[in-house]
């Protein structure tokens, strides 16, 4: 774990940093090994401090990376940073700029009275989990092949006459009695002309003969998120989306065929946009290709029309492309993947051809 430090530590030497505050949680979990929800993290160049609470300082010591020391606030966590920040000569701090609101860039700049200068860092520390380590790579494996197991069950389960709503709770009931620790976003559950709607997540609507069913869901395994989409079919379909679901599934497939390392987000987004809008839907294709996924649902990298972000080895990302038609239905396919010797691997085993229940 000391690797993931080192990388932040360089960032903070590029920008002639002695010291970087991070408080969000998913920075705070990546550097440090800690879950709890309350703390603050100090990273120097030569050690690292983990400020916590009475309530979690057992917590602390038992998860936190060899080399953080585990601190205790006595009065504020902000006084104690102080503390620590004065002993250790820190005079500049980089911070997470997209984690920390304006009342508490405030409160480090009224409390930390010896600092000289403080970096706002955007998205550049979370650009460091962009690229994951072997460990996160078995975790993320393992939290979609779970996924993989409430998918196998739930077409099992999905009837006529059934709300989205029972359906979202069975698959979250799944979940958990398989030993995710929950959903790693509110599933989507969106049946019939609802399907067209990119992110419908579950109502009472009930879903019907006839209905198409998109099902975008993910769970949380060993601090990880995996995220896959199916659609499927309650009865038959109508002719115009069958021939929509092939497509999409051509696109999909073109996708994973195609990127390769050193592409960019907009090529890789490219390969699949192309076959849909030469298939005469262009303009229904409204999302992204794709988004890194690890600790957060939505990391680094991006796929998509705008992005000029290199996809590198060692990047986990979704693959999802979708066509929706309002008044029709949508279909949207998405696996899981990880960049290896300069192509893909898929995490992801659902099967994708279509699915009439």
């Amino acid at each position: 774990m000391n690797l993931r430090l080192n990388k932040l530590r360089n960032l903070l030497k590029e920008n002639d940093c002695n010291g970087c505050l991070i408080s969000g949680r998913a920075n705070t979990l990546y550097f440090s090994g800690f879950t709890g929800t309350t703390s603050l993290l100090l990273i120097g160049i030569d050690k690292a401090w983990l400020i916590v609470d009475f309530r979690y300082t057992i917590q602390a010591r038992e998860q936190a990376f060899e080399g953080i020391e585990v601190v205790e606030i006595k009065d504020s966590f902000y006084s104690t940073l102080n503390e620590i920040v004065k002993q250790n000569l820190i005079d500049t701090i980089g911070f997470e700029g997209q984690a920390i609101t304006v009342s508490e860039y405030n409160r480090i700049k009224e409390n930390l009275t010896s600092i000289k200068r403080l970096i706002r860092f955007d998205s550049q520390i979370d650009w460091i989990r962009s690229i994951k380590d072997a460990d996160e790579i078995e975790r993320i494996q393992q939290a979609v092949l779970l996924g993989d197991k409430v998918f196998d069950h739930i077409i099992k389960f999905i009837k006529p006459g059934m709300k989205e709503t029972e359906v979202a709770a069975e698959l979250e009931y799944t979940m958990k009695k398989l030993g995710a620790k929950g959903p790693s976003f509110e599933s989507i559950i969106a049946a019939g002309p609802r399907s067209a709607m990119c992110h419908g997540t579950a109502t009472d609507n009930v879903i019907k003969n006839g209905d198409t069913v998109v099902l975008d869901f993910g769970v949380i395994y060993r601090n990880y998120c995996s995220d896959m989409t199916r659609t499927i079919f309650v009865g038959e379909p109508k002719k115009e989306l069958i021939k929509i679901y092939d497509i999409v599934k051509k696109a999909q497939q073109a996708a994973l065929d195609g990127i390769r390392t050193g592409m960019s987000g907009y090529d890789a987004d490219k390969i699949a946009r192309d076959i849909i809008d030469e298939s005469g839907y262009n303009g229904a294709f409204g999302h992204s290709l794709g988004h890194g996924v690890g600790i957060e649902i939505h990391e680094e990298p991006r796929l998509s029309a705008k992005s000029a972000d290199v996809l590198k080895d060692g990047m986990v990302f979704s693959v999802e492309p979708g066509i929706y038609v309002e008044g029709l239905g949508g279909v949207r396919i998405e696996d899981m993947v990880v960049l290896e010797n300069g192509k893909i691997r898929n995490f992801t085993t659902s099967p994708k051809d279509m699915i009439i229940i």
